[in-house]
């Protein structure tokens, strides 16, 4: 389940809060307005929230401040170590990914953001299907994450990242599992899900999910 980049988090933990903020220039579109990202996420959770990916605890952060009940999964050492230091006791932040978790009961909303590309679109297919087992009709799937409209805009991406010399960036999208909103919306709609997407920057879409 995407553990094949567990390394690349492993040597992004310490400076991955920089480039969030923007401060790296290859990756400033992706993170273009990440605030307001995590806040809508936030504002559209409800009561018991699993958040998958939970890197270093930035919407667990705001999750909480919300006044929600929140259990994290996040599979990297290092960021799961930054994420349990800010939060402090304030947070349940548990070894797992989206496929892989203890069992767990009564959740209304599960969460992420920028990081579901890490599944291959069966893997993808696997978690919905998992998730909509495990919510109650009116319970929401809500992630924040790049993806493209269609395939066309996604190889036009990489074509416009090698332009502007962002090599790392080109790399990236080509490496990482990223699919589009017409794949997404039927894997949802499959396991019982209705769906919307919203853009958020040039990379970023926020889905949500809710199963009838």
């Amino acid at each position: 389940m995407g553990l094949e980049f567990l390394d690349v988090f492993e040597q992004w933990a310490d400076s991955y809060d920089e480039s969030v903020r923007g401060n790296n220039r290859e990756y400033k579109a992706v993170f273009a307005g990440y605030e307001q990202i995590l806040e809508a996420v936030t504002a559209l959770s409800m009561g018991n929230v699993v958040e998958f990916g939970v890197g270093t605890g930035n919407l667990t952060m705001k999750l909480l401040n919300s006044g929600l009940n929140v259990i994290g999964f996040e599979p990297s050492v290092p960021m799961r170590g930054i994420a349990v230091a800010k939060l402090g006791s304030n947070a349940i932040i548990l070894d797992g990914d989206f496929l892989h978790f203890p069992e767990i009961m009564n959740v209304n909303t599960i969460v992420s953001t920028y990081a579901f590309h890490h599944l291959t679109d069966e893997e993808k297919e696997e978690a919905i299907a998992k998730y909509g087992k495990l919510l109650s009709k009116g319970g929401r799937i809500v992630f924040a994450d790049t993806m493209f409209e269609s395939v066309e805009d996604y190889n036009n991406s990489i074509v416009k990242a090698r332009e502007e010399g962002f090599h790392n960036l080109a790399n990236d999208l080509e490496t990482e599992h990223y699919t589009s909103i017409p794949i997404l919306r039927t894997i949802l709609e499959k396991s019982g899900f209705t769906v919307g997407f919203k853009r958020c920057n040039d990379f970023v879409w926020l889905m949500e999910g809710e199963k009838q």
